[in-house]
C-alpha cells in the first residue's frame, strides 16, 4: 500500500487549496483515511478523517468550518480543501490510511503518504 500526496504549494492568508492523496491497492469499506500536519519541533496534528465506507467524516476544532475532506472512489483519492489559510496552518500535510479509526485518530496508522509543504503567508 503506498499513499502519494500532492497539492502543497505557498499561498497567502485567506487563500485555499486543495490537497490530494491517491492510494494504491484496494481500499475497503472499513478503512480510514485521514490527514494530519506538522511543524518541524512540534508533534504531528490529526486534522480530518474521513471513515471511506460511509462517507463520514470528522474534524479538529483548529479546522472545523475551514477545511473539507472528501473521497473519489473509484481514484482511490482522498482530498483536503482548504479554505481561509491561516499562517498557522502552515505545515507538512501527511495522508494516513488505517482499518481502525482509534489507531489512525492517534497518530498510529499502518500507511502514510511522504507528505506535502504548505506556506501560509501573512
Amino acid at each position: 500500500v503506498q499513499l502519494q500526496a500532492s497539492g502543497g504549494g505557498l499561498v497567502q492568508a485567506g487563500d485555499s487549496l486543495r490537497l490530494s492523496c491517491s492510494a494504491s491497492g484496494r481500499i475497503y469499506s472499513s478503512a480510514v483515511m485521514g490527514w494530519f500536519r506538522q511543524v518541524p519541533g512540534k508533534e504531528r496534528e490529526w486534522v480530518a478523517a474521513i471513515r471511506w465506507g460511509v462517507g463520514t467524516t470528522y474534524y479538529a476544532n483548529s479546522v472545523k468550518g475551514r477545511f473539507t475532506i472528501s473521497s473519489d472512489k473509484a481514484k482511490n483519492t482522498v482530498f483536503l480543501q482548504m479554505n481561509s489559510l491561516k499562517p498557522e496552518d502552515t505545515a507538512i500535510y501527511y495522508c494516513a490510511r488505517d482499518s481502525d479509526w482509534g489507531d489512525l485518530v492517534a497518530g498510529k496508522a499502518d500507511y502514510w503518504g511522504q507528505g506535502t509543504q504548505v506556506t501560509v503567508s501573512s
